[in-house]
């Protein structure tokens, strides 16, 4: 005679988005709470012909004006610390520090720097040598991702491009940065791409006109390419368009390159 073996279900666990967001917090930044209101963000802006940094509230406020001096060609990862060493002198107090930076980040590290060297700069992890050089929590981003940040309004689909020395661009939805793509590598134009047709160097072999054209054209495109909501253009060159801009069009403040660090310590 046999009788039935009966096993206990395993109990279940619901697990909400709010325990899922907890623990990926804790797993990516699991020492770093931000400041409060009081601690003050150091943030820097790193440009292919200029470095800034200025002192932020954690609200964004900007506490000092921005400090500039040149970026060191050909850089590398010792001299690039040392060069942002330098910058920061002046600026002093700070508890936090953000850097935008201009090329693919991820986890701090880079992975590509095309207006600065990706040979010399592939893999240095930025965030951990001026975390260990400063002693200060670090976070590092794509510098187009951090001006977008200070910029946007957080409703719908927002791109932010920067127009520099070369082209930058960050796309966000309801205020949540989406992943970085390089859309300044992708095709524009006769088989180059956007950063060859209307960077730095373009501008100033085209001529006002011809590159205004460009920059016109290339809004147009990405208008098809993302449905964006608003448009957001910073950078050196934002200032010399000249043409109409669209109402969901908007020259923004080369500042918001550096209030945006305050957006990185908050919690997403």
């Amino acid at each position: 005679m046999t009788t039935a073996q009966h096993t206990k279900e395993p109990e279940t666990t619901t697990i909400t988005d709010q325990d899922l967001e907890e623990v990926i917090n804790q797993s990516t930044h699991p020492d770093q709470a931000g400041p409060t209101a009081e601690q003050r963000i150091l943030a820097i802006d790193i440009g292919g012909t200029g470095l800034k940094a200025a002192l932020l509230s954690s609200e964004g406020e900007m506490l000092t004006e921005r400090h500039r001096i040149v970026t060191p060609h050909p850089v590398n990862p010792e001299g690039l610390v040392d060069a942002l060493t330098k910058l920061i002198e002046p600026l002093s107090g700070f508890d936090y520090v953000s850097v935008g930076f201009p090329g693919v980040v991820r986890h701090g590290k880079i992975i590509t720097a095309p207006n600065l060297g990706t040979e010399a700069l592939k893999g240095f992890d930025l965030a951990a040598a001026l975390q260990e050089r400063l002693g200060k929590p670090v976070r590092v981003i794509n510098d187009a991702d951090m001006q977008g940040y200070g910029a946007i309004e957080g409703k719908g689909l927002e791109m932010v491009i920067t127009l520099g020395t070369g082209f930058g661009s960050a796309l966000f939805m309801d205020g949540q940065l989406a992943p970085h793509l390089e859309i300044a590598h992708l095709p524009f134009r006769k088989d180059k791409d956007y950063d060859q047709q209307i960077g730095d160097k373009a501008r100033k072999k085209l001529g006002k006109k011809p590159w205004n054209r460009r920059v016109e054209r290339a809004i147009k495109t990405l208008r098809v390419l993302t449905n964006f909501d608003r448009l957001y253009i910073g950078g050196g060159n934002a200032a010399r368009i000249n043409f109409k801009l669209d109402p969901d069009v908007k020259i923004i403040s080369n500042e918001c390159g550096i209030r945006g660090g305050a957006w990185l310590w908050r919690k997403k």
